[in-house]
């Protein structure tokens, strides 16, 4: 696989004052998104280093996916969700596994209207895509907070703007037209304006719509006329009661002693990481967290989390050394979605269907497909859908061939693997290879011409690793 550079930035604000692990019937798995291994119990995660696990910080965040766009949605003017953890101490929690939605928890905190006019912002990016097949794209980014429509008479930006003066989270918009959208027509708009707690960029324009929300033969989503607006000014966060500000904020992290361990929040909050820290558990040689580093980490050039770390030793200036680093890595571990296959998860799922990037769990190359929830937060099967139409022809025959390993787990829990092959939407055959390593399947279907392909199955721990998938006409 190509490789590409991996960057870690920070911006840190210094304060002083379980990737989930299943239960089996005698031993602990580690899901595949933490990178488990093959047969083997989890191994145990010691919280109690001396110094800041940097490491397992900045794998941490090469998984996590906590970003959001308002494309899709039908709901405006939501209440702001409260802050949420997305990981701790390496273990993503279901809203850092990412399904581009966010919660609907209503937060206590009040939202006041400041006195900022258009002139208070900036344009960070124009918008295209104004003819019948020029479409742009909305960001898909971390710290979403909630959408509105604006009167879409005219390219509403000024309202726009007021509505993001109405929340005291808000320091950017991104407005665009979604189209064949029904659920917007009782609001007489089509024009978003969705509000982030962070600055995006271009870069982050990468939700295309291609919803079948309208019924057929109206067209999937689509998105016209991207922008993106940035608040000239930030709002210094408060300082958390029982806490003093020691330092920040800087362009470095700590790597400090006294190290507890770190959370991962899903925007820039500094009282959710001072609750962090009140509640971390005593460490058994320091004892309670007396100190915590809150960070913004950037992949890549994009905003990915917000670290809170935490020790049991107050800090000072001179830790925040860490700045970031560049190594060659592969793309980032798991995904729902590549070039070629779409995962899908069920109501109520969760990574239910994903793309490893990740060689030790590949049959060939580099990247391999997984049934089952990468993450182990439930035992729903999931569905593997190959992007796009075949280019088969009417009446001919094929074979449809794949590698499948089910021995990530123990033989007791990979007992119910199974594995549905969809052809155009009905399942022709399903396997149920128990506890097996990579074995070579295979089924003989008939071509209606433009075909359809999908794998459904999986059910955590009964993983199921799909690879080198081919269709072959007989």
């Amino acid at each position: 696989m190509p490789s590409f550079n991996r960057l870690i930035s920070v911006i840190t604000l210094a304060v002083t004052v379980s990737v989930t692990i299943l239960e089996a019937t005698s031993v602990h798995i580690v899901p595949p998104a933490s990178k488990g291994t093959w047969f083997n119990p989890a191994a145990v995660v010691d919280l109690n280093s001396t110094i800041t696990d940097s490491d397992s910080i900045v794998n941490t965040a090469l998984v996590v996916n906590q970003t959001a766009s308002a494309a899709g949605a039908t709901d405006p003017n939501q209440p702001i969700p409260q802050t949420q953890v997305t990981a701790v101490d390496g273990t993503l929690t279901a809203a850092g596994s990412g399904d581009g939605t966010s919660s609907n928890t209503t937060s206590s905190r009040r939202s006041i209207v400041f006195s900022r006019s258009p002139s208070d912002y900036e344009e960070v990016f124009t918008g295209s895509g104004t003819g019948p097949s020029d479409h742009d794209a909305s960001i898909q980014g971390t710290a979403y907070l909630t959408f509105g429509l604006v009167d879409n008479s005219t390219y509403n930006v000024d309202a726009c703007l007021s509505f993001c003066d109405s929340v005291e989270e808000c320091v950017f918009a991104n407005l665009f037209y979604e189209h064949n959208n029904p659920g917007l027509d009782t609001e007489f708009s089509n024009l978003k304006c969705a509000l982030y707690a962070d600055v995006h960029s271009a870069a982050e324009k990468l939700n295309f719509g291609g919803q079948q929300l309208a019924p057929l033969p109206a067209g999937l989503t689509f998105i016209q006329d991207s922008s993106g607006w940035s608040s000239k000014t930030l709002v210094d966060p408060p300082t958390p009661d029982g806490y003093e500000l020691v330092f920040g904020p800087t362009n470095g992290a700590n790597n400090a002693p006294g190290y507890m361990g770190f959370a991962f929040l899903d925007r820039y909050d500094v009282e959710a990481c001072a609750e962090q820290c009140n509640q971390r558990g005593a460490d058994s040689a320091g004892g309670a967290c007396q100190f915590f580093n809150i960070w913004r980490a950037v992949v890549n050039g994009n905003p990915t989390t917000y670290t809170c770390s935490m020790y049991f030793i107050p800090a000072d200036e001179s830790t925040a050394v860490n700045t970031g680093r560049a190594t060659s890595k592969s793309p980032s571990p798991v995904a729902t979605r590549d070039a070629n296959w779409i995962g899908t998860s069920p109501t109520g799922g969760t990574l239910d269907a994903t793309i490893f990037f990740f060689q030790p769990f590949a049959h060939n190359g580099n990247a391999v497909a997984l049934l089952g929830s990468a993450t182990g937060v439930d035992a729903l099967p999931g569905t593997l859908t190959y992007a796009r139409p075949l280019a088969t022809e009417p009446g001919k025959s094929y074979q449809i061939s794949f590698f499948q390993a089910s021995s990530f787990s123990p033989p007791d829990e990979e007992a119910p693997a199974f594995i549905d092959v969809v052809w155009n939407g009905e399942t022709v055959t399903t396997f149920k290879p128990g506890f097996a390593n990579f074995e070579f399947l295979s089924v003989d279907v008939v071509a209606k011409g433009s075909d359809t392909l999908a794998f459904h199955g999986g059910a955590a721990p009964a993983w199921s690793f799909i690879d080198d998938v081919t269709v072959f006409q007989l």
